[in-house]
């Protein structure tokens, strides 16, 4: 018997699943440069780290992660207590939207933001609220959040997809006032001069995520960890997965964690990449975001002055047909205008500028 529409959930019903940056096929020769990853291999710890665990692997990993909580703990001034681990950040979001929102308990984002906190509340049978931003600079309104009547309330900081930051004022306001839970995504922190961990000893209604695919060259092992009071944490790990992060996972985010020098040499060349593209952008008079995350938001001009959606349609498909994979977000009138650009090593962001250069010289023939 065939099962059809009749037989799902309404929340599976009603479902739009999160829609990725393109991801090459095997073989395809790209500069990827649209979905945020680290340019430079993984520490060289990890690979002894992941063969010394390769006799054990016909038994289960460490249920809570236990040994890489407590090395996440130490790196923060923490207790284990306030450490949770999951199968990337996304797992963690998705862990906080099961136990903090329901078809009663609403969810609520800033637009726009980071698409799959719709997705884990759509999976959630959740009502999504949505909190726009009121102009382009990316500002968050204290007051719409508080006033908002969602129970949990995501924001990214730095933000996606512009990578403004924010200070801890402006969530410190939030959290004092607003009565659910706040989920602060800090999946670029490491990039940023100001991040929330300050306000965890003050704040028992906080959460914060974060992830090792950015800074830490492990998008491919899937490891997140999110930091929250106890009774958070705890509530979180009634809802985990009982193993959520494999053997492998484990052993790689550890070595990472604990090789300082190798991840503060490869996050200050992404930073000085940063700087040095975002000094080309501003020479021709792009409208750039500052940025505290591992990319740039720029609306691009063309050889006639002008900006818009159909500038930024060109250069994208421009770049594309090059082979060169940027992220556009037409969706959005705070978007379409602009382009999101993934920081890649000094041989991937020249490919970049010469083919921009490219396009912007074909542009005036």
């Amino acid at each position: 018997m065939a099962h059809g529409p009749r037989h799902l959930s309404r929340s599976i019903a009603n479902h739009r699943p999160y829609v990725p940056g393109k991801q090459p096929e095997i073989g395809e020769e790209t500069v990827k440069l649209n979905t945020n990853e680290n340019p430079y291999p993984p520490s060289p710890e990890i690979k002894n780290a992941i063969l010394g665990e390769l006799e054990s692997l016909r038994l289960y990993p460490n249920s809570p992660s236990n040994e890489l909580r407590e090395c996440i703990s130490g790196l923060h001034g923490l207790s284990a207590e306030q450490v949770i681990v999951g199968n990337g950040s996304d797992d963690l979001l998705n862990l906080c939207t099961r136990c903090f929102s329901d078809d009663n308990l609403k969810v609520g984002m800033l637009d726009p933001s980071y698409s799959l906190y719709e997705v884990v509340a759509s999976l959630q049978g959740s009502t999504l609220i949505r909190i726009p931003f009121a102009d382009d600079a990316f500002s968050v309104d204290p007051e719409a959040v508080i006033g908002s009547g969602a129970n949990l309330f995501f924001i990214t900081s730095p933000h996606a997809p512009s990578g403004r930051e924010y200070s801890a004022d402006c969530f410190r306001q939030i959290l004092k006032e607003f009565e659910g839970i706040v989920v602060i995504d800090e999946a670029y922190a490491d990039f940023a001069e100001q991040n929330a961990l300050g306000l965890l000893d003050e704040f028992s209604n906080l959460v914060i995520t974060r992830t090792m695919s950015k800074s830490y060259s492990l998008a491919g092992l899937r490891v997140g960890y999110a930091l929250a009071s106890p009774d958070l944490v705890s509530i979180l790990d009634q809802a985990r997965e009982v193993y959520n992060v494999d053997r492998l996972a484990q052993a790689a985010a550890l070595a990472s964690l604990r090789d300082r020098s190798y991840f503060e040499q490869t996050r200050d060349s992404i930073l000085k990449e940063r700087k040095k593209f975002a000094s080309h952008l501003d020479e021709w008079g792009w409208k750039t975001c500052a940025s505290g995350a591992n990319f740039l938001f720029t609306r691009p001009v063309d050889s006639k002055g002008m900006t818009g959606r159909e500038v930024a349609t060109d250069l994208y498909d421009y770049l594309t047909s090059k082979n060169v994979l940027i992220r556009y977000f037409p969706q959005h009138e705070l978007t379409s205008s602009y382009l999101r650009i993934s920081i890649g090593n000094a041989g991937d962001m020249n490919i970049l500028l010469e083919t921009i250069i490219e396009w912007k010289t074909q542009e005036q023939l």
